[in-house]
């Protein structure tokens, strides 16, 4: 069974950088696309960006220039590099995989999916 686990959530201050790990059991990273999903209290859950495989990553544009997303294949890691980070930020952010590429931005078409971790930033 395939299994997400996130962590690195918190609280920080405007301005200031978080990173958010995800690590996946069950299947090797460097052969699934994996994602970075966030939803902000009453609001829907938006995509934030993704690694597709190894190649290449896609952002959103609210976040283009402030967050980066990597990988490390030997630990079956991906992490999510937050800088920069507005209040606006502020959402329980979310690991997601997929087996393909599809519509990234389409919540429903990812597969597998972590807890959530909460990130909060202050003005």
């Amino acid at each position: 069974q395939v299994q997400l686990v996130e962590s690195g959530g918190g609280l920080v201050q405007a301005g200031g950088s978080l990173r958010l790990s995800c690590t996946i059991s069950g299947r090797t990273i460097s052969s699934t696309t994996m994602g970075w999903f966030r939803q902000a209290p009453g609001k829907e859950r938006s995509f934030v960006g993704a690694s597709i495989r190894a190649s290449s990553t896609n952002y959103a544009d609210s976040v283009k220039g402030r967050f980066t997303i990597s990988r490390d294949n030997a630990k079956n890691t991906v992490y999510l590099q937050m800088n920069s980070l507005k209040p606006e930020d502020t959402a329980v952010y979310y690991c997601a995989g997929r087996y393909g590429i599809g519509t990234l931005g389409r919540s429903s078409d990812w597969n597998f999916w972590g807890q959530g971790t909460q990130v909060t930033v202050s003005s």
